[in-house]
């Protein structure tokens, strides 16, 4: 396990958890007498845990998040988005383009850390199979 907290950022005394090959996977925070795990989309994942629990929780949680599709609410509905970049400045997603990277698709840039409108897939979303079917609520 890597451990980072030599190295904390920012004026929240928050510390950068790599993996051990560098990656950054999320920062670990101090939670009252313990610790808490805050994945790359700004989402706690473990919290007043021991500082080994922390990073074994933002390990296990990993990046793979970040391929997956997600669903943005807007204008009723909700659009298929793939993330593109991730920052604690910026969420960039862009409408899904289905693997077609060749096919220039809108970007849309959203607050840090995760906003409502950005969210897991759920039943009755459009999927990779049925463009442009609205949501059903």
């Amino acid at each position: 396990m890597t451990d980072s907290r030599a190295t904390p950022t920012g004026p929240d005394q928050t510390t950068a958890h790599r993996r051990d090959d560098g990656e950054l996977v999320g920062w670990i925070r101090p939670d009252g007498d313990h610790w808490a795990a805050i994945d790359l989309l700004g989402r706690e994942v473990a919290a007043s845990v021991d500082w080994l629990d922390a990073e074994a929780a933002l390990e296990e949680r990993g990046l793979g998040y970040l391929a997956d599709v997600w669903m943005l609410e807007r204008g009723g509905g909700a659009v298929r988005v793939r993330m593109v970049e991730v920052t604690p400045a910026r969420i960039l997603v862009k409408v899904d383009d289905f693997g077609d990277v060749s096919h220039a698709t809108e970007r849309i840039v959203l607050p840090w850390p995760i906003p409502a409108q950005l969210r897991a897939p759920r039943p009755g979303d459009p999927d990779g199979f049925t463009v442009g079917r609205p949501a059903v609520g």
